[in-house]
Formats: C-alpha cells, structure tokens, sequence
C-alpha cells in the first residue's frame, strides 16, 4: 500500500513498454488503484507497442469492468502521439568517412 501511495504522488508516472504482458487480475487491482489516484491530479505517460484499441482485449483478461475503469482514466483527457515507421533502435551502418 506504501508503494501505490508514492506512486500516486509522482509527477510524471512512465509507463513503458505497456501491455507487453497482460497483467493477473492482482495486477490490474493495482494498477487502477495508481491510476485512479493519479487521474486529473498528476501526469502519466504512457509508452506502448500496442495501439490504443488493442489495450481493451489486452486488460480484460482478468476483469472486463476492470479493464474500462482502467482505460477510462487513461485515454480521458489524453494527448496520443502515434508514430509509424521503421524502429529507431535498428543500428545504422556506420559511414566510413567518418
């Protein structure tokens, strides 16, 4: 409870790498709860490889009601930046000049 209380009180809460796993319903608890504390009080950014409709599905595994509580908050009022394009984490060829 300690735990889900700082987080609560962060500034910016980062959220990376967001449904890579779905998470236990224990998880998704938890997770409201931050949320819920945070919501129109603090920021949350929210970094994914899931676009944002396949969030849903990916949370109600464990809890359908659970899972629009959580989205609810998270997409209400949010700014969405969607990129395309090939991974900036592929390593470019090194130029032999340089």
């Amino acid at each position: 409870m300690r735990r889900l209380a700082q987080l609560a009180r962060i500034g910016l809460l980062v959220l990376d790498d967001f449904l890579l796993t779905p998470p236990n319903l224990v998880e998704a608890k938890d997770l409201l709860e931050v949320i819920d504390d945070r919501n129109q009080v603090r920021s949350t950014l929210v970094v994914s490889q899931l676009p944002v409709e396949a969030w849903h599905p990916a949370l109600a595994g464990g809890d359908p009601t659970l899972a629009d509580a959580i989205l609810d908050r998270l997409v209400h009022n949010a700014h969405r930046l969607a990129l395309t394009g090939s991974s900036m984490r592929r390593r470019q060829p090194e130029d032999p000049a340089a």
